[in-house]
C-alpha cells in the first residue's frame, strides 16, 4: 500500500490524476480528521483543516519525494502544521477599532506640559538627596530597566535588601513631593 500511495502521489504531481487524488482522499481525510480531533480540534474545526490538508496535498504533490518520507508521514507533517497555525491563529486576539490602546495619544495641552516639566524636575531634585545605596538601586531599576532579582546578582545583594531599598527610596520620594508641590 505505501508504494501505492507514493505512485498516487507520482501521478497528482505529473498529470493531476484526478482517480489517483480520489483513492488518496478517502484513504487520508478521515485518518486526518481523526488525528485532528485527538489535538483537540472541534469536529467543524477538524472537518475543515483536514479538507485544507487535503487540497494542500493537491496543490504541493510535486514537492513530496519518495526517499524522504512515506506518504503518510509527509500528509500528517502537513496537518500537524495545519493545527498548529490554526491554533496560533485563535490565540490572536481580534482588534478592535474602539480599543483606546489604537488611539493616537490626545495632544499635550500647554498646562500639562508645564506641570508635566515641573515633576520632572522636582522627582530629578530630590533623587539627589536619597542615599546613596537607593539611588544606585533605583537607577538600575528604572534607567537600566533591571528586575529586582537582577539588581540583587549584579550588586550581590539579598533580594529582600533590595525591594527595602526600593520601597524606602519611594516613600521618601514620595513624602518629599507630597510636601514641596
Amino acid at each position: 500500500m505505501r508504494e501505492r500511495h507514493a505512485d498516487q502521489m507520482a501521478a497528482i504531481a505529473e498529470r493531476q490524476c484526478r482517480s489517483a487524488f480520489a483513492e488518496l482522499f478517502s484513504y487520508y481525510a478521515p485518518r486526518v480528521k481523526g488525528f485532528m480531533l485527538r489535538l483537540g480540534a472541534a469536529d467543524a474545526e477538524a472537518e475543515e483543516l483536514s479538507q485544507e490538508v487535503m487540497i494542500a496535498v493537491w496543490q504541493k504533490a510535486g514537492m513530496y519525494d519518495r526517499s524522504q518520507a512515506s506518504v503518510s508521514t509527509w500528509i500528517f507533517r502537513i496537518a500537524r502544521n495545519r493545527r498548529i497555525d490554526a491554533q496560533r491563529r485563535q490565540r490572536r486576539p481580534e482588534l478592535s477599532g474602539d480599543d483606546p490602546i489604537l488611539r493616537p495619544p490626545e495632544i499635550e495641552t500647554p498646562d500639562q506640559a508645564v506641570s508635566r516639566d515641573q515633576l520632572d524636575t522636582a522627582v530629578r531634585k530630590r533623587l539627589t538627596c536619597l542615599p546613596q545605596d537607593q539611588l544606585i538601586l533605583i537607577q538600575a531599576a528604572f534607567y537600566d530597566g533591571l528586575s529586582h532579582s537582577e539588581i540583587a546578582r549584579a550588586f550581590n545583594l539579598p533580594l529582600g535588601t533590595v525591594k527595602s531599598r526600593i520601597r524606602l527610596a519611594f516613600m521618601r520620594l514620595k513624602g518629599e513631593l507630597e510636601g514641596g508641590i
